[in-house]
Parts: C-alpha cells; sequence; structure tokens
C-alpha cells in the first residue's frame, strides 16, 4: 500500500528557511552505502525517473522513458523501456547516447515510434520490437516534437517551429541562416510576448505537420502544415504538450487547441478547439466559438463516437475550474459532466467501453485517481493517496505513474474500481532504501473566515521530539498552485529533512485542491486571507510537533514582511530568531534570487538574508550551529 497521505498547475515554489541552509551537497553513493545516509541533492538527482508511459495494443506491455542522470557528465540521458502489466519482463529498448523519448505504439504493436537525437537533430524513429535496430523515419531540416500517430498507423504527426509566413520549411531554415549570419544581435519588440521561461521568442511558431506512411511505416512524400498561417502556438506555450491534439477514429482528422488572439495573446484565456482534415485539404474549423474561456485536451472515446475536453467558464482567469465536457462527435452539442463535482479535472482517458472517464485531479493536497460516469455523473475515488499522473487503460486494468513524499514516480496498475492496487516498477527500491527520509504527516487548521486549511509537514531525519530543530517554511508558488504529497525532483522537502530542518508547507487560500471557491478566495484579496495561513500554519504544526516556537525560527509576520519584501525588492524588518539565538527585529535588504525560480537563504552574522546567486552553493558546516 502508500504510505499514509498525500502539484501545481502554474506553480513555482519559493523556499523560506528561517535558519541555516543544509543542503549537503556532498557525496552519495545511493545504490552502494552500507547504512542509510541523510538524504541529500546529489540523492534527489540519483533517482531514476519515469514518465511517458504508453500502453501496447493489447494492454499487455507498457513502453516508457526512463531519464538518468551522470552527475560527472553534467547531463542527463533518456531511453526507452518497457515491462509487462504485470510487472514481469523489465527490459531496456535503447541505449543509445542520445536522447531517446516520446514512444508510441503502432496499431500492430510490431513496432514503437519515437524522437530521438541521435542523427544530430530530433526526428522521428521507428524500432522494432521483436529485436534489430532503429530506423530513422523522418530527415528534416528542422527539430521535431509532439509526436503523434494516427489511429490507423497511416500518417505521423509532430509540430515544427516555423515562420508563420513561410510556406515551406526551407524558407524558415534559410531566414534562420541569415539571421544567424548578421552582425547586429539587437531585437526589437512590437508585441508580447517576448520570452517564455528561458527561451526568447523569435517569431517563429509552433505547427502541427502531419506524414504520410507506407505499409511498411517509412515517410512517403513531403510533411504537411495542417495550421499553416496560424498566428498561434500548436500546442500552446509554455505548457502546452502532445495532449492537446487528437486524432479522429478513423486517422481522417485532427482535433487541436489553439489562442488565436493576436496582440491580445498575452491577457487571454480563450483557448479554442479546431478541427481540420489530416491532410490538410481544407481550413481548420472551430469547435468552441461559443465559450471564450479555455477549451483544451481534446480525447475521442475509443469508438470515435464521442468527444471529451476540458473547458473553464470563465474568460481571462487562467485558474478557474476545468471542467469535464463532452459532446457528440462531429456535430454534438457540449454537456459538462458531473457539474457537482468541485474538482478541476487534469489529464483523463476513457474506458475501453467508451462508459467512463478515468481523470487525475488535486484533491486535498493529493493528486487522485477518479472513475466518473459520462451519461449519469457519477464520481468515484479510486486512488487518493500521492500524486497519479498519466492513466491509461490496459486491458481490464488501468496502468499510471504514482510518486508521493516518500517515493520517487513508479508504474502502478490498478482494477478499474480501485482495487487490488499493484506495483508494475521499482526501479528505484535500492536508491530509496540507501537513503534515510523525513516521514511527513498532513495537518489542518482554522484559516481566514474559518476555513479549514491544508499542510503538510517534513520532519527532519532521527526526529526526536525533545530536541530543538531549525524550520525550513516552504512556500509555493502559482499563487494558485499546491505544494501537495508528491516526490519532486526540484522542489523536494525531503533534501531539508535530511540537512536536519523540519519541512512545512501550507496550502494557504487560492491554493488548488480544495474547491474552486477556496481557490476564488485571494481575487482582490492578495496578502489577505492567502497571508494568514503562512502566519497560523507553522505555529500550529510547531506545537503539535513538540518544536519550540522561541527556537524554531519561525515567527508569523516576519514571514510574510520578508515575502512582501522579495516581491517589492525593498528592505524590510522582521522579528526573527536562529536556533539558539533569542528573538531580534533585523533590518537586512531582501532580494530574489532567479535561480529555477527558487530562492535560496543564506545567513549572515546577525541573522537570514536572501541573496542573489548564480548557482547553487554549500553552506560552510559551521553555519548550523
Amino acid at each position: 500500500m502508500f504510505e499514509p497521505l498525500r502539484r501545481p498547475r502554474f506553480a513555482v515554489p519559493v523556499a523560506f528557511a528561517f535558519a541555516a541552509l543544509g543542503l549537503a551537497l556532498g557525496g552519495a553513493d545511493t545504490a552502494n552505502a552500507a547504512d542509510p545516509h541523510p538524504f541529500t541533492v546529489h540523492d534527489l538527482l540519483a533517482m531514476e525517473r519515469i514518465s511517458s508511459p504508453v500502453v501496447s495494443p493489447d494492454g499487455k506491455t507498457v513502453a516508457f522513458v526512463l531519464r538518468t542522470t551522470d552527475l560527472e557528465a553534467n547531463r542527463g540521458r533518456t531511453d526507452l523501456w518497457a515491462v509487462g502489466v504485470d510487472g514481469s519482463g523489465l527490459r531496456r529498448l535503447t541505449t543509445h547516447e542520445a536522447s531517446d523519448t516520446e514512444p508510441l505504439w503502432s496499431p500492430d504493436g510490431a513496432s514503437i515510434y519515437f524522437m530521438s537525437s541521435r542523427s544530430g537533430s530530433s526526428q522521428v524513429w521507428r524500432l522494432p520490437v521483436a529485436g534489430g535496430e532503429a530506423a530513422r523515419v523522418t530527415d528534416l531540416p528542422l527539430d521535431l516534437g509532439n509526436l503523434s500517430l494516427s489511429p490507423d498507423g497511416r500518417r505521423l504527426g509532430f509540430t515544427i517551429e516555423v515562420f508563420p509566413d513561410c510556406e515551406t520549411l526551407a524558407c524558415t531554415v534559410d531566414r534562420l541562416a541569415k539571421r544567424s549570419g548578421g552582425v547586429p544581435s539587437g531585437v526589437v519588440y512590437d508585441r508580447l510576448f517576448v520570452r517564455h521561461w528561458d527561451t526568447w521568442k523569435d517569431g517563429r511558431r509552433s505547427h502541427f505537420f502531419t506524414l504520410a506512411l507506407d505499409g511498411s511505416g517509412a515517410a512517403q512524400g513531403s510533411p504537411v502544415d495542417v495550421t499553416r498561417g496560424l498566428d498561434a502556438d500548436v500546442p500552446s506555450k509554455p505548457f502546452g504538450g502532445a495532449e492537446e491534439i487528437a486524432w479522429t477514429a478513423d486517422g481522417r482528422a485532427l482535433v487541436y487547441t489553439a489562442r488565436v488572439a493576436g496582440s491580445g495573446e498575452p491577457w487571454s484565456t480563450n483557448f479554442d478547439l479546431f478541427t481540420v482534415p489530416a491532410d490538410g485539404s481544407e481550413p481548420a474549423r472551430n469547435l468552441t466559438t461559443a465559450n471564450l474561456a479555455w477549451d483544451t485536451q481534446p480525447v475521442f472515446s475509443p469508438d470515435g463516437r464521442r468527444l471529451a475536453y476540458l473547458a473553464m467558464r470563465r474568460a481571462g482567469y487562467e485558474s478557474d475550474r476545468f471542467a469535464l465536457t463532452v459532446r457528440d462527435w462531429p456535430s454534438g452539442a457540449p454537456r459538462e459532466i458531473a457539474p457537482g463535482w468541485d474538482r478541476s479535472a487534469g489529464g483523463f482517458v476513457f474506458s475501453t467501453d467508451g462508459k467512463t472517464l478515468f481523470v487525475t485531479a488535486g484533491d486535498v493536497g493529493n493528486t487522485a485517481l477518479f472513475a466518473i460516469e459520462v451519461e449519469t455523473g457519477k464520481v468515484t475515488r479510486l486512488v487518493g493517496d500521492g500524486k497519479v499522473s498519466s492513466p491509461q487503460a490496459a486491458g481490464g486494468r488501468l496502468v499510471f505513474v504514482h510518486e508521493d513524499l516518500h517515493h520517487p514516480a513508479e508504474l502502478f496498475s490498478v482494477l478499474p474500481d480501485g482495487s487490488d492496487l499493484r506495483p508494475i516498477t521499482d526501479i528505484n527500491s535500492e536508491r530509496v532504501a540507501a537513503v534515510k527520509l523525513g516521514d511527513y504527516e498532513q495537518f489542518s487548521f482554522a484559516g481566514a473566515g474559518g476555513d479549514t486549511v491544508y499542510g503538510y509537514v517534513v520532519r527532519p531525519i532521527d526526529f526526536d521530539p525533545v530536541r530543538k530543530v531549525p524550520v525550513a517554511f516552504l512556500i509555493h508558488g502559482g499563487p494558485q498552485g499546491s505544494f501537495g504529497n508528491d516526490f519532486h525532483y526540484r522542489w523536494n522537502p525531503q533534501t531539508y529533512a535530511g540537512a536536519g530542518f523540519a519541512a512545512v508547507m501550507i496550502d494557504f487560500h487560492g491554493s488548488t485542491g480544495y474547491g474552486q471557491a477556496f481557490t476564488d478566495a485571494i481575487r482582490d484579496d492578495w496578502g489577505g486571507k492567502a497571508a494568514r495561513g503562512p502566519q497560523t500554519g507553522p505555529r500550529r504544526r510547531n506545537r503539535a510537533l513538540s518544536i519550540p516556537r522561541r527556537r524554531s525560527g519561525v515567527r508569523a509576520g516576519c514571514e510574510l514582511r520578508r515575502l512582501h519584501g522579495q516581491l517589492d525588492r525593498r528592505p524590510v524588518a522582521g522579528p526573527f530568531s536562529l536556533p539558539g539565538q533569542p528573538r531580534r527585529s533585523v533590518r537586512q535588504p531582501q532580494h530574489v534570487l532567479h535561480h529555477r525560480g527558487a530562492v535560496v537563504p543564506g545567513v549572515g552574522s546577525s541573522g537570514v538574508v536572501l541573496r542573489e546567486s548564480r548557482g547553487p552553493r554549500e553552506t560552510q558546516p559551521g553555519a548550523l550551529r
């Protein structure tokens, strides 16, 4: 069974440690250690990461991507693996040093198509499952992404970054070459967006192409841009992926998500669903013009007679509830499924008979798996603890990825009624056994307006309630997000627990997974109700854990003033104390650390001050005294 108890959309967690940051960056031979050692950042990096599971057409095998980290080479590598749904026959499918990702089964189950950079650019390859070398399917002059395959296996689909006014790939290639060869490097932007995360906009858009395949699975002819001329990205940026594109059951058409908003794009949430012939012979048609809010993630039922998707109702509000919506294909009226279910749907898949949707959704600090009947809207929670992602039907079972605060992601399966939960993989079992992890617990308290506010605490390793321990208070971003029960490969509280901290995470007002009213509570009230949780939660948890309030390093009010200081970059004052020091009020300049969205605290002689940094740094051993 999973550990007792319990991720975030548009969330970037921010870490405040009200004592010295003790993240040990030193050695961690996780697989061979004789005795378990405290969990460190190196242990986090050493965990092998499962993603992109796809079930074979006969429902017996799962192909997936496994990422490993080579610390000496300072790089990660991804390979394809496969395992039986019953957990047997784990085997590695690719061994090339290049990146292999996005596996897809051919309809007959004889081959796996995948993306690989082994030719020097990201192209489509095909691997015979029975054995043999992978063969390159595409040889195009630009990188490909977001691989898909029509249900009949006759067409590939993929995205390419192109200039919308270019009619050929050669046009984009030539324009890029001219730019790279020029001396001036300045760029003038006359509209937003300018950048997505660390990628500057250069005038190109992600467009979706299809490519015909012959009977042997080889490419036939030239790719067709079925979104040609579109001043929008397919899939959307920065978070969209292949889940925003779906083929009709007969493979003759596609449905995709796009936001066509012109100069108003940065402020618009009017993503629509468009349908277009797979050969691009006709212009795309907007299916959701009536809804000015967000429509996305199209999924067809196995018989092709229904289209399900997610829809928001309030235009311009990116944190509205995603409602499950279904319509008869091709011309039925949209109907919401389970309108009384106060959760925002995430990933979902149809059952093999098309009568049930298996859906993931944030749920009180977890990401749970639900079964929802299409006709009646009846909702049943199947797996409630931890984080569930990538659900898929596999014969008479469901396959999914599961993780929690004690376990990195592994493959599991369960019966459609939620019974007979079974692990499929244990890729990281030896690594987990080699480290000491902090026990975790979910707690709740009365917040603003008497609403119940939830949080998690991860105790330091070898926790002794008699001893005084420092506290790391972790605040999620978004602000509509959640710091939940998952094993995050970046924002992981176990790195604090391994360094002797008690990590506390509060899902304050505005967090997701607690009903839409709770998420909406901070609209026009940021710094109000949302501030009460971070002020109150740590004190409540300190008492319950026997963490002395004066020595915990957590001071209500100080944290919020420091938070506001960080947001507006002005000096702020706040009373706080370090372990072994009396309470004091210190005025120190605050700076936002732009390192993967994190704020890393340092220690000055008079207290804690956030410092700018160009990368992670070791904390001197004396800083923990």
